[in-house]
This record gives C-alpha cells, structure tokens and sequence, in this order.
C-alpha cells in the first residue's frame, strides 16, 4: 500500500512558526515524491490570504513559500467550504483550493495526517 500524507496548517501565518514547519515539512517530502497534500484549517486559512502585509511586522509573506507548492508536485489545497466562504473575496486569487465539507472525511482519505 502506498503512503499519502496530508499535512495540516491550522495556525496563523505570522508569530508562530508551526505552520512555516509544516509548510517545509511537506515540501521536503513532495521533493521526494511523496504523494502528499494541504489541509488549511482554523487560523490556518489565513494563509490563503492574498492582501497579507507582513512588512509591517518585519516578515515575508508566506505567499511565495506556498506558491511553491505547485512546483513541488504537491496535489491540493484543502480548505474546508465554510471557511473559504469565511474568507470570502481575500482568498488569493493564485491559489487553486479545493473545498471539502468535512475535515474527517477528508482525513480517511490519507493513511497518515501530520500536524504540527
């Protein structure tokens, strides 16, 4: 049986570095042909967000770490609907989201969930 990974992002982008982690964790994996996707949940959803600003706190945005996904092979980019309907228009317009109804269905899918 081959291994999928779903990796989840369920905090904030800035002032905690559990989902930068996350974020390396999964791309060091795609890197090695990991079949593997990106579950955004909680705080985490707040990644998805394309009017981020982190000048202003002194960071990066983590809008070009996640846009690395794609090149990385990384299959999806999981928001769950009421969240992406949470955030409404300032979803990055970049980023191809798949939304699901439920994070437990979604989980049953992998055979391990890695969160941080």
């Amino acid at each position: 049986m081959s291994r999928r990974y779903l990796f989840v992002i369920d905090r904030a982008p800035y002032g905690d570095w559990s989902g930068r982690e996350t974020l390396d964790m999964a791309l060091s994996a795609a890197a090695f042909d990991q079949s593997l996707a990106l579950l955004f949940t909680g705080q985490g959803v707040h990644w998805l967000r394309g009017d981020q600003q982190p000048k202003r706190i002194e960071q990066k945005t983590v809008s070009r770490n996640l846009s690395a996904a794609t090149i990385f092979g990384i299959e999806s980019l999981y928001v769950t609907k009421a969240e992406l309907d949470r955030l409404g228009s300032y979803v990055d317009p970049g980023l191809t989201l798949s939304a699901i109804d439920t994070v437990r269905d979604l989980e049953n899918q992998f055979t391990d969930v890695v969160r941080l």
